[in-house]
This record gives structure tokens, C-alpha cells and sequence, in this order.
């Protein structure tokens, strides 16, 4: 109806005059489709009047349509309205702004209007902005079909069709759709050869695209070559053959068929067989001391050969005979073969008597009572000689108390004592001098298992079923309150266990083992990716006072914006939980995590089985992938394999490569590439160039090999490569000279120059073993940590407490840049050991002792009272 001024009417009887009134309904927004008018209602308590506004001008009162009651409740009355919008209204004031509608309400205290409730003329396009086209696709590579459905209010909701059934992908890992309402197949399989339509959606209609059809196919392969047949002829020139088949694989929905002959001949030649014939007799012997002589003939006139026969008959003849020194013989052999027996027991009886003194003696030598008694004491931990600092080093840090005895005697505190506001009770001496009065003393052996006794004691043990069999990948020891530090050579993983981690009088075996992805099963969701290697420390349930650190290296391009990363950890029934967001707040104070460029350092209270896993949020974010070539050592054919490996770039999937490169008589060919690969759904392709040739050929029929996508991104398959096969014209060639392409699609890549000799006996590069890595997997007690322990024990009770200006524990993180951490360090009982113990992780073996002390001097020089240190002391 048209739109007039509304009167206000006296208010109603019975309204309360001290109440506002407010809405019990208020109009919400709808929207026209084709020409169907549209319903708004509002609902006011209490009200005298209300009426609608639409754009600003009152809905004429014979377009209201009122109902009166009273609330059961308040008793108060209550009004409600409806009015009804047509699209003429709507398309009125089209262009101009967007037709709204608001409810007003009047009552004796004053006026309240409601929420504008908007009408909109609902429509869909019937054209897609774009539409997805058919494709012809290699199998497990990755398919994009891109769909932008038609314009229209409300905005289309999308779903695709795969040959008229819907696509859901809860239910088929494989497949995802965008934001942007494309449809992702992340590994082509033969079973997604369909048409695929895109279907838009909203209350006015739905369109379909046109259909696209997706064929997978499949490029056939040659089998590997059967045996060569035998020679067709048994003596003399003939010929013989081998095949192969199109069946590896067999080409599917017109995939390539293979190129090149399925039959290979070659000209042989059979040696003709020839029987062997016996030479002449030779003449008879003399006659021996059993009365007997021979003579004795060969096969070689001809020998036999080429398979013939070999010669009938005996070659030894033999009779018997008379002379004088047969008779003289036969009547003393009795004599002497008795005396050859009695001479031979002698010898026996001499022999055994010596071996008996030999082990007595040895047996007397290791039972010393004192060292027997050390052993006891000690309760199986590994002795330790440190050696002495040299004279000239001006760094007290170095100087370390003398613990190459079994039993060793300190004059003063172990545990600093906390009895005042002073830090030390030493104003003119330096803060790493000798200790004060008091007597302790520390114990320390060798461990009491050998590998298989405690692979042995495992295997008793319920959690021993998930660990893996033999100790290539495992490291263990025995160790108490000192502490101590387990490693896996070659891996950069490490288990430090720190001081008073182990509570007094408490003795532990402690295991560290690394993972093979197949021996562990890790769910990964979406785009999640495995960032580090599976790593566990145990046994589970064990009582720490302290966390240990546990470090392994990663593969991640670490940033806020690009991942969303997690410490994934089993729990005892076998499920995989997060305990750990990185960059967020943690939720416990049980785990924390410390991620740097190449390796995270992990702080945990309880032992158990590690994983780093990460999400992308965006496809700038990257992995690092280490490539690494292989070729054999040695060539006795013309073929020859060049392998080229995309590892993660972590020191334990490097040295797993090694061992099976060693194992398959592989060289290293250069030193390892960085490549950044990135989570844009691309695959990794490989190609060969520059090769001469008048010397070699390329026997790949496609001119690039490809790593899927999914293959590498979810870091689950450790040693994915790609094998080019050479053939060289001549055997005399032993050069080679060529270029390998490693790229991701529509990405950044790497090249390799391979130029090396085949025939030269090259070894492994000595980059492969770090230094830092070389030394023994279990370190127990003072001989695990480069700070001395009475000296890390002052520097503890000196920091703990605050300090004036800031001299304290916290000045101490900013100066080893580490003051990223402060929460964490600061709920601790001790900050400054968690400072030191993540010191100590990340710098073992060869961290600078100098520069700590510097660090702690240059602290200490913030309070005058509490240090005065002269430039002589530092």
C-alpha cells in the first residue's frame, strides 16, 4: 500500500508508565523469490502503537495487521504487527540502496525501535563464470578442476557430481575442495576415470556445469628381460634370444604403449665336446716299506673338455713286491708307531697345564677387593677422567674438579644453601672459586650391561613390542642422580638427562631409539606432514624431578603465517595425541619445545614416543628436502644407474641412505643439495641433460621422471628416488660427463654437474660423519656436560634469585639470546638450571666454555656487590 504518516494514539489503559517497551519478535532479513510476497512480523511488550518503517518512510496503517494480548506472566499487553513487501517495493528503489524494513513501539514512557530487517530480491545466473573441462591425466598425478559458479543472492552453495553420484570428500581421502569451490584429486587412480559436474545451488534454482571427463591413464613399461635362451645349436655357431613384455605396467585407456623390441638376439658359439683319452703308464715305483708299488697314468691326451667325457679306469695301479728294505721295515713298524703315540700324549699334558696357570693367574689379577668394593658402591655408573685445563686458559669454566678415581672427596656444599638476600658470602672472590667447608662425596662407574643383557631386560617389558629389534638405532645406559646424556651417532638426536633429574638414591635404565616409518603408524590428516623423525626415550611411567631435552633435527621452514606445527605424542593406549602447539601458550607444564633453524629441543617430565607434525596454512609454506646422487662403484656391463634420492633434510634419513647405498656398493657422486619444496600440490620432476653422445645415451623413453606430490609432502615414505639408466657405447668408456634437473612445477630447482670416472674406487666424503657426532652413544655423570658440576651448582644459587638492575637469570637468556623463553624458564623452581641444561643440549661437544663465562661474567659485573671480579680472574 502507499506509505503515510502514522498517527500516534492515546496510550492504552493498563500499560504501565515506568516500563520501555521491548521486543519480543523482531523482523529478520528474508528474501523475495520470483514474484511471492514476503511476511515481516514484530512482537512488542508493552506497547500502545507500533507500526513499520521501511527506508525511512511509515508503512501506511491499513497495511498493518494487528493482534492484541496480554502476557501471562507480567499481565502487561502485548502487541504484534504484520505487514507484507512485495517486489515492486523492492525493485522501486533498486540502485539506490538496499530495501529495508524496521519496527517502531510505542508505550507511556517513550519509544523503541527494533533491529532494520533487509529484503533482497533472491536470483542465481544461469551462466558459471567458469566451468570445469576434460582432462587426460597420468596415474597418481595430481587433477585440478577448477569451477566458478554463476552470480547470485543468496551466494550459490556448490557440491560436485562424479558420473551423477556426489562427492563427499569425508568419506574419500583423496579428494578436496577449495574455498574457491574447485575440486582437488591429490593422486589420480583409475577409479576417478569419470565426468565430473559441478552443481550451484540456492533457494531460486540450481545449474550444472557441463560435464568434464577425467581420463587416468596408464603409460605401459617394459618387464625386466627374461634369461638368455640357451644356444640353439650343442657344437658349432648358432643363435640364442631373450623377451620381454609390455605388462610393467600394462598400458591402460590409452596410455603410451612401450617403445623398443620385445625380442633380443644374439650369435653364439658352442664349443664342440671332446672326450678325454689316458696318457702312457708311467714306470713302476721302488718298492715301498709296505712291500707295495705303483705307477700311475692321466687324462690329458686329450683332456676331456667342452663337456666330453672323462676317461674310464683307475689312474693309480698299484702290487705288491720284494726287496731288502721291505723286510727290514715290516719288522720295526710296530715299534715305532708306539713311540709316535706316547710323544703325542706329552705334548697334549704340557699344553693343558699351561693354559691353567694362564687363567689362574688372569682370575687372581681382576679380583682386587677395593675395586670389587668401587663397584658396589657405585652402582654400575661409567667412570670418568676429565683432563685437566691447560695452564694458559683463562677461562674458569674449564676448571674441573678431578674425577678420574672411583671415589672422589669435596670440601663444601653440594646444595647451595638460599639463607640470605646475598648471593655469595665471597665480596673479593671470584664466582667460579673453590667451595667452602663441608665434606660430600660423589660416585661414579662403569655401566653393569652389556647391549644384549639389556636388550634382554626389554624384552620382559610390555612397551618392548614397539620398539625395533637389534641396537643400530638405539642408544641406553644406566644412570642416577648425576645425570647424563644419551646419542645416536649420525642421527643428531640426543637425550639429556640433567642433574638431580633422577631423584636421590634412584638408579634408571634409560633407552633412546629411532624410528623407521614403517615400523610406526602415524595418522596424518589433510595437509599434515611428519616434520621429524619418530623418535622414543623411555620406559614410559618413569618419576623425573626435571625435565630432560630431547633433540632431533626437523625439516620445516618454520613461520607463524605458513605453519601450524605440533608435538605429537603416543600415549599408552597407542593413539596419537597433541601435547604441544609451538608460538601458542602451553596448556601443561610438562612439555615445551625450543624450534631453531635446523633441530628442536624438547623439554619433557615424562618419557615416551615423539613426533613433530606440521599443517600449512598456506601454499608459500616449504619443506626442505635434501637430494643426494648415487651411482655404483663399479660398472661390468654397459648399463649403469645413477640414483637420485629427495630425503627430508634431517641427519637421520642422510645416514639410513648411506648404510643402503653401502650395503648396494653405491658411490656418493658430490655433496647433497637444499631443496625448497613447497605445499602447492605440484609434483617434483627429474631430468637429464648434456650427455655426450657419441659416448653414452639415455635409455629413459620420457624426457623427465616425476615424485608425486603426496609421496614426498607427507614425509611418511624416507627414501623416495629416481633411477635414470645409462647405456655407454663402449666398455673402454669409463668417463661421464652430464647435468641432472631437479625442479617442483611451476617452482624454484636444483641442478647437479655429474663429471666423474666409473672405474675409479671412490669413498664415502668425510662431511658424512659431523665430528660432533664421533664418540660414544651413553655419557654418564660429569663426563655428559661441558659446565663442571660444583661450578654449575654456584652459578644456580648465584642467578635464581633476583638480582639488583636485573642481574639475575633473566639477564642471563638475553645474553645467550634465549630471552624468547622467559615464561617458561620462570615457572620452573629453577630458571638458571633450565638455561644451562638447554646450553648444555645445544652445544655438546663443542660448545665455547669461554664465551658462557663471559656471558655469566658480564652478568655478574651488573652488581658490584655481589661480584668483583678482576680482568685477571676472567
Amino acid at each position: 500500500g502507499a506509505q503515510q504518516s502514522v498517527t500516534v494514539a492515546n496510550p492504552v489503559s493498563g500499560a504501565s508508565p515506568d516500563l520501555l517497551p521491548h521486543f519480543q519478535l523482531e523482523p529478520e532479513d528474508v528474501y523475495i523469490v520470483k514474484n511471492k510476497a514476503v511476511s515481516l512480523a514484530c512482537r512488542a511488550t508493552p506497547a500502545t502503537q507500533i507500526y513499520f518503517k521501511c527506508n525511512g518512510e511509515w508503512v501506511h496503517q491499513g497495511d498493518h495487521v494487528m493482534q492484541h494480548s496480554t502476557d501471562r506472566g507480567t499481565g502487561l499487553p502485548v502487541m504484534e504487527v504484520h505487514i507484507e513487501v512485495t517486489r515492486q517495493q523492492v525493485e522501486k528503489i533498486f540502485g539506490l540502496e538496499e530495501y529495508w524494513c524496521q519496527c517502531v513501539a510505542w508505550s507511556s514512557s517513550g519509544t523503541t525501535k527494533s533491529q532494520k530487517a533487509f529484503v533482497r530480491i533472491a536470483y542465481l545466473r544461469k551462466n558459471f563464470e567458469q566451468e570445469p573441462t576434460a582432462r587426460e591425466v597420468s596415474i597418481e598425478q595430481g587433477i585440478v578442476l577448477p569451477c566458478r559458479p554463476p552470480e547470485g543472492i543468496p551466494p550459490a552453495e556448490v557440491e560436485w557430481l562424479r558420473n551423477e553420484e556426489l562427492v563427499d570428500p569425508a568419506l574419500d581421502a583423496n579428494v578436496y575442495v577449495t574455498p574457491e569451490h574447485s575440486l582437488v584429486l591429490r593422486q589420480a587412480r583409475l577409479a576417478d576415470t569419470a565426468n565430473y559436474t559441478c552443481v550451484a545451488k540456492n533457494i531460486v534454482a540450481r545449474r550444472r556445469s557441463a560435464s568434464a571427463a577425467i581420463t587416468v591413464y596408464v603409460n605401459g613399461g617394459w618387464s625386466t628381460w627374461t634369461q638368455w635362451s640357451g644356444c640353439s645349436t650343442s657344437c658349432g655357431r648358432g643363435w640364442q634370444k631373450r623377451s620381454r613384455t609390455c605388462t610393467n605396467p600394462t598400458p591402460l585407456n590409452g596410455g603410451a604403449f612401450c617403445e623398443g623390441q620385445n625380442v633380443q638376439k644374439t650369435a653364439c658359439t658352442t664349443l664342440c665336446p671332446v672326450d678325454g683319452a689316458w696318457s702312457e703308464w708311467s714306470k713302476w715305483s721302488v718298492c715301498g716299506a709296505e712291500c707295495t708299488h705303483w705307477r700311475s697314468r692321466e687324462c690329458s691326451e686329450p683332456a676331456p673338455r667342452n663337456g666330453g667325457q672323462d676317461c674310464h679306469g683307475p689312474e693309480l695301479d698299484t702290487r705288491n713286491c720284494t726287496s731288502e728294505l721291505c723286510s727290514h721295515a715290516a719288522s720295526g713298524a710296530e715299534d715305532v708307531a708306539l713311540y709316535v703315540g706316547l710323544v703325542a700324549v706329552a705334548v697334549c699334558l704340557v699344553l693343558l697345564l699351561l693354559v691353567g696357570v694362564l687363567v689362574y693367574c688372569r682370575k687372581k689379577g681382576g679380583l682386587d677387593a677395593d675395586v670389587a668394593d668401587s663397584s658396589i658402591l657405585t652402582a654400575g655408573f661409567q667412570p670418568v677422567s676429565i683432563k685437566p685445563s691447560k695452564a694458559d686458559n683463562p677461562s674458569l669454566l674449564t676448571i674441573q674438579p678431578d674425577l678420574s678415581t672411583t671415589t672422589m672427596t669435596y670440601q663444601g656444599s653440594l646444595c647451595p644453601r638460599q639463607d640470605g638476600p646475598a648471593k655469595l658470602q665471597l665480596p673479593n672472590g671470584h664466582l667460579l672459586s673453590p667451595l667452602g667447608a663441608g665434606r660430600h662425596t660423589l660416585h661414579h662407574s662403569s655401566p653393569a650391561a652389556e647391549g644384549a643383557d639389556f636388550v634382554a631386560r626389554l624384552s620382559t617389558q610390555s612397551y618392548f613390542r614397539s620398539l625395533p629389534r637389534g641396537t643400530n638405532n638405539m642408544a641406553y645406559g644406566t644412570f642416577n642422580f648425576l645425570g647424563g646424556r644419551l646419542m645416536i651417532p649420525n642421527t643428531g638426536i640426543s637425550l639429556l638427562i640433567p642433574p638431580d633429574a633422577i631423584p636421590r638414591g634412584k638408579i634408571y635404565e634409560v633407552y633412546l631409539t629411532l624410528h623407521k616409518q614403517e615400523e610406526v603408524r602415524l595418522p596424518l590428516a589433510g595437509c599434515q606432514t611428519l616434520l621429524s623423525p619418530i623418535v622414543s626415550c623411555g620406559p614410559p611411567g618413569v618419576l623425573l624431578t626435571r625435565p630432560a631435552i630431547l633433540a632431533m633435527g626437523h625439516c620445516v621452514e618454520a613461520s607463524a603465517e605458513n605453519w601450524s606445527i605440533r608435538l605429537k605424542k603416543q600415549s599408552c593406549e597407542g593413539t596419537w595425541e597433541d601435547v604441544l602447539q609451538l608460538g601458542a601458550e602451553p596448556c601443561t607444564e610438562l612439555y615445551y619445545c625450543q624450534l631453531e633453524a635446523q633441530a628442536c629441543y624438547i623439554f619433557t617430565e615424562q618419557l615416551g614416543r615423539f613426533a613433530l607434525v606440521g599443517e600449512s596454512l598456506s601454499m608459500a609454506a616449504s619443506k626442505r628436502l635434501k637430494l643426494v646422487l648415487f651411482a655404483p662403484a663399479a660398472c661390468p656391463s654397459l648399463e649403469y644407474n645413477i640414483r637420485v634420492y629427495c630425503l627430508s633434510d634431517t641427519q637421520d634419513t642422510l645416514k639410513e641412505v648411506i648404510q643402503l647405498e653401502k650395503q648396494l656398493g653405491g658411490q656418493l657422486i658430490g655433496a647433497p643439495r637444499v631443496l625448497h619444496f613447497k605445499d602447492s600440490y605440484h609434483n617434483l620432476r627429474l631430468s637429464i641433460h648434456d650427455m655426450p653422445s657419441s659416448l653414452w645415451k639415455s635409455k629413459l623413453l620420457a624426457s623427465y621422471q616425476e615424485i608425486p606430490f603426496y609421496h614426498i609432502w607427507s614425509g611418511l615414505q624416507p627414501f623416495l628416488h629416481c633411477t635414470f639408466t645409462l647405456e655407454r657405447l663402449s666398455p673402454s668408456t669409463c668417463e661421464l660427463a652430464c647435468k641432472i634437473w631437479v625442479w617442483q612445477v611451476e617452482g624454484d630447482g636444483q641442478s647437479f654437474t655429474v663429471n666423474f670416472n666409473i672405474a675409479k674406487d671412490t669413498r664415502f666424503s668425510d662431511w658424512l660423519v659431523p665430528d660432533s657426532e664421533v664418540g660414544a652413544p651413553a655419557l654418564v655423570g660429569p663426563s655428559a656436560f661441558k659446565i663442571p658440576f660444583l661450578i654449575r651448582q654456584k652459578i644456580i644459587s648465584s642467578l635464581d634469585p633476583p638480582g639488583t638492575r636485573g642481574a639475575d637469570w633473566r639477564m642471563l637468556a638475553q645474553k645467550l639470546n634465549l630471552d624468547s623463553h622467559l615464561s617458561f624458564f620462570a615457572s620452573k623452581p629453577s630458571p638458571t638450571a633450565m638455561i644451562l641444561n638447554l646450553w648444555e643440549a645445544r652445544h655438546f661437544p663443542n660448545g665455547n666454555l669461554s664465551q658462557l663465562a663471559a656471558a655469566v661474567a658480564e652478568v655478574g659485573k651488573q652488581d658490584s656487590a655481589l661480584f668483583a671480579v678482576s680482568e685477571a680472574e676472567c
